[in-house]
């Protein structure tokens, strides 16, 4: 592996976003096989904040997307984080967790109040992600809904995704 760079989305890169996504997600237990459309759904319906690539040797080999989120008490400018995709091959050398810091760096430098996700709390936890129990996400099991504040306070609510989410 050389040096990755991490990089926003290029309009070039979307076919292999999607087949990187594809991927990566493909043997995973816990996926329901349409995180690929899903990257492709929030790009068509203008709903992808913040997506970056990392690249080595021109390969796309990680990806990672942000989109706008609602909260039932009218808080404005939180979003949540995912999915976040690495080539099987790649996974577990420190890509995923340079895309997320990367992420979170450039989503408190736009402005946002805050992000949520669903994920393992161990692995989030070192980014400073933790269940928050006055932030609620119906069929999801509570301790894996998370939350990060960025500037502000924390909201009260149930938290909506984006439509492209189903």
């Amino acid at each position: 592996m050389t040096t990755v760079l991490l990089r926003p989305e290029l309009p070039h890169d979307h076919g292999a976003i999607h087949e990187l996504t594809e991927a990566a997600f493909r043997d995973m237990p816990y996926s329901d096989g349409d995180e690929a459309d899903l990257v492709d759904k929030l790009r068509d319906a203008g709903d992808l904040s913040l997506s970056l690539v990392a690249e080595d040797g021109g390969q796309i080999v990680g990806h990672i997307a942000f989109s706008p989120v609602t909260i039932s008490d009218g808080t404005q400018g939180w979003y949540g984080l995912g999915p976040v995709s690495v080539i099987p091959r790649l996974q577990k050398q420190g890509i995923g967790f340079r895309l997320i810091q990367r992420g979170i760096a450039d989503m408190r430098e736009s402005g946002a109040k805050g992000i949520v996700l669903l994920g393992d709390p161990q692995y989030y936890a070192r980014f400073g992600f933790r269940h928050e129990p006055q932030l609620t996400y119906p069929g999801a099991p509570a301790e894996y809904f998370q939350a990060v504040v960025l500037d502000g306070d924390l909201p009260t609510g149930e938290v909506r995704y984006t439509p492209a989410f189903g």
